[in-house]
């Protein structure tokens, strides 16, 4: 009897794994608050656990199985935007639902993906940094002259901006010298070199470091009923926001 107690014990905490492993990652790469308590309710209703409450943040996972079960706290300590990763762990979960894979195996590839490292490397990101603000400046009826200042402004801006985040892990710090950077480099091409509007400059190279998807899932969020979440999410957004403006003024009123 106590040997069945300990099977079902080790079993439904192997649940919880595959549970808070599946919530971890969907938050740590981007996914809307609701959408992770939605993945982890459907696994845990999948697995014979009807009666779970789970409870997420943006910095922080709590789940527990039962009114009267130990709860699981899971911090979140990093945040980044990787979709492959949210549909991979959408795909692992829809996997579960139709009973395509073994609890051990799906734990094994959460536990692979979550190690994972899909991310494009740093040359290639900062590259297509460039390209939006090379595209963005054409959307907002900028000469062929500022093509340039405008994709070297948001290339080398998100290069630096990513450089100092890895060093710093304070985003508010990494995005504004980011913006100063964008701004000195369309001040110098306008004054010094060829360059025709320093306004379309920054406008374009500041949009890769706009924070769309954030905003987008404080809004989804809010409509979704999770309030503090929302609000988190639209502050840090909003934070973000101000460091951009604030770099690129205090470049401005220096020069």
């Amino acid at each position: 009897m106590i040997q069945e107690v300990k099977m079902l014990d080790h079993h439904t905490n192997k649940i919880i794994d595959v549970i808070m492993l599946a919530g971890k990652i969907l938050l740590e790469n981007g996914a809307e608050t609701y959408r992770v308590e939605d993945t982890m309710t459907r696994i845990a209703t999948h697995y014979g656990l009807d009666n779970t409450h789970s409870f997420v943040v943006p910095t922080a996972i709590i789940f527990s199985f039962s009114e009267k079960s130990e709860t699981r706290l899971m911090r979140i300590e990093s945040r980044t935007t990787d979709l492959e990763k949210i549909a991979e762990t959408n795909a692992i979960s829809r996997a579960i639902a139709s009973n395509s894979i073994t609890l051990d195996d799906a734990k094994t590839m959460l536990q692979q993906l979550d190690q994972a490292d899909l991310q494009f490397s740093l040359w290639l990101k900062a590259l297509s940094a460039g390209l939006v603000s090379f595209f963005f400046l054409l959307m907002f009826d900028g000469t062929v002259i500022d093509l340039l200042p405008a994709f070297l402004a948001g290339s080398i801006g998100f290069l630096i901006g990513e450089y100092i985040q890895l060093h710093t892990r304070i985003k508010f710090f990494s995005e504004f010298a980011a913006a100063i950077v964008i701004a000195s480099i369309a001040h110098l091409f306008v004054l010094q070199f060829a360059g025709d509007s320093i306004n379309k400059i920054i406008i374009a190279g500041v949009m890769p470091l706009v924070p769309g998807v954030l905003i987008t899932n404080a809004i989804r969020d809010l409509m979704a009923s999770h309030l503090q979440a929302g609000i988190i999410k639209g502050v840090e957004a909003g934070l973000t926001a101000f460091a951009i403006g604030a770099g690129v003024a205090l470049c401005l009123t220096i020069y």
